[in-house]
């Protein structure tokens, strides 16, 4: 741990800060993936809007 003591004898405790790393743009494969779980996400949610418009209308 590092401290650092100011004027009037107070401590400060800093955190140790994580390494840093650049991401990697996805690849053609997962970009693919993306798209692909990206499109069966919105029909997921079409077809729920969907049943919940039409369980609505019912009664």
């Amino acid at each position: 741990m590092s401290y650092i003591k100011e004027e009037g004898g107070i401590l400060n405790n800093f955190a140790v800060e994580p390494k840093l790393y650049e991401a990697e743009p996805p690849t053609k494969n997962e970009q693919r993936n993306y798209l692909i779980l990206g499109i069966g996400a919105a029909v997921l949610v079409a077809g729920v809007i969907y049943v919940a418009f039409v369980a609505s209308s019912v009664g």
